[in-house]
C-alpha cells in the first residue's frame, strides 16, 4: 500500500489525527516496542503555539453515545521548548514528521512556519485554522478572505508541504477549500470537530470548562464522508480525511470519497494500537478489489 503524498513516500494510507495520539506518552508506556509496532505511516503533532498553553480548565471530557466532546484547549509548551524537548524525541518515530501548528494572527503563524522550516527533521506542516484572528475575530478557516491573507502570508516562508485543516463548521467548505489550494495549500484535511456542548445533569450548567467543544467519533462520520466528497469535487490537491475512522471499511469509505489519506483520531482513545489495525483490514480490502 505504498503510497506518495506530497513527495513523502508512506508505508500505507493511515496516519494519526492531530490530538489523539501521544507518541511521547506511548514511548514511556511501550518502550523500543512503540517503534518496532508504530500504529501510523506518518506521525501528526499536537497543535503548537508560539507562548506555552495550559489548556482549558477541567472537565474536559464529555461521553457521547457514539464518541465524545474534548475540551482540551491545545495545552503545550510552546515552540521553544517543544524544539528543544520534544522535537528530538519524535523524530526517532518511523516514518515523516508533520508539525500541527495554531496562531492568533497571520505574523504569529509565519513566526511558527518560519521556525520550522529550518529544522530538517520536520517532513511538513499542518495549519490548524479554527482559529480566530485577534485583529478581526474572524476564524482564519471559516472565512475564505482571512484563509488566503493567512496561506499569502506564511506560504513564502517555507519549500516544506503546507497541510490546511479545514474547519466543518462553515456554509461552504468547498469555497473555503478552493481559497486555500488557491493560495498555495499542498494538502487539505478534514473534517475537524463540530461544535457542541453538554449540560450538567443536575444543575443544567455547561459540563466543560471550555462550555463548548469539539464532537470527534462515530457520530460526526456522515459529516466527514459527505464534507471530504464536496471538497473532492471542488479541489485537485490531495486529501486527509478524518471522522469516525474505526476500521478498514471506514477508511476505505474516506478514499472512496476523495481523499488519498485517512486519519485516525477518536478510536485511538479506546485503542491505541487502532492505526496498525485499521491499515491492516484496509489493505486486505483493497487486496479483494483487486481480485
Amino acid at each position: 500500500m505504498t503510497i506518495s503524498f506530497c513527495g513523502l513516500e508512506l508505508a500505507h494510507p493511515v496516519i494519526n489525527a492531530s490530538g489523539t495520539f501521544d507518541a511521547l506518552a506511548a514511548e514511556r508506556v511501550f518502550g523500543e516496542e512503540l517503534y518496532d509496532e508504530f500504529p501510523f505511516s506518518a506521525y501528526v503533532t499536537k497543535t503548537v503555539t508560539a507562548a506555552p498553553r495550559q489548556g482549558n480548565p477541567p472537565p474536559r471530557l464529555w461521553e457521547l453515545p457514539a464518541g465524545m466532546i474534548n475540551s482540551i484547549g491545545l495545552p503545550n509548551k510552546g515552540i521553544e521548548r517543544f524544539l528543544a524537548e520534544d522535537l528530538p524525541r519524535l523524530s526517532r518515530l518511523p516514518g515523516p514528521l508533520l508539525v500541527n501548528v495554531m496562531g492568533f494572527s497571520r505574523e504569529e503563524v509565519g513566526e511558527l512556519v518560519a521556525a520550522l522550516d529550518e529544522c530538517g527533521e520536520v517532513a511538513g506542516l499542518e495549519l490548524n485554522v479554527s482559529c480566530p484572528n485577534v485583529e478581526t475575530g474572524l476564524i482564519m478557516g471559516a472565512d475564505p478572505f482571512e484563509l488566503t491573507a493567512l496561506l499569502d502570508h506564511v506560504r513564502p516562508l517555507t519549500g516544506k508541504p503546507l497541510i490546511v485543516k479545514l474547519t466543518p463548521n462553515v456554509s461552504d467548505v468547498a469555497a473555503v477549500a478552493r481559497c486555500a489550494e488557491d493560495a498555495g495549500a499542498s494538502a487539505l484535511s478534514l473534517i475537524n470537530t463540530l461544535r457542541g456542548a453538554a449540560l450538567h445533569p443536575e444543575s443544567g450548567q455547561p459540563w466543560l470548562g471550555g462550555k463548548t467543544g469539539g464532537v470527534s467519533g462515530p457520530a460526526v462520520r456522515a459529516v466527514a464522508l459527505a464534507q471530504v466528497q464536496t471538497v473532492a469535487d471542488a479541489v485537485a490537491v490531495p486529501i486527509v480525511g478524518i471522522g469516525g475512522v474505526q476500521n478498514g471499511q471506514h477508511a476505505l469509505d474516506l478514499l472512496r470519497a476523495g481523499a488519498e489519506l485517512v486519519a485516525v483520531g477518536t478510536e485511538s482513545f479506546r485503542d491505541p494500537a487502532a492505526g496498525r489495525r485499521i491499515a491492516s483490514e484496509l489493505d486486505h480490502l483493497l487486496a479483494l478489489r483487486t481480485i
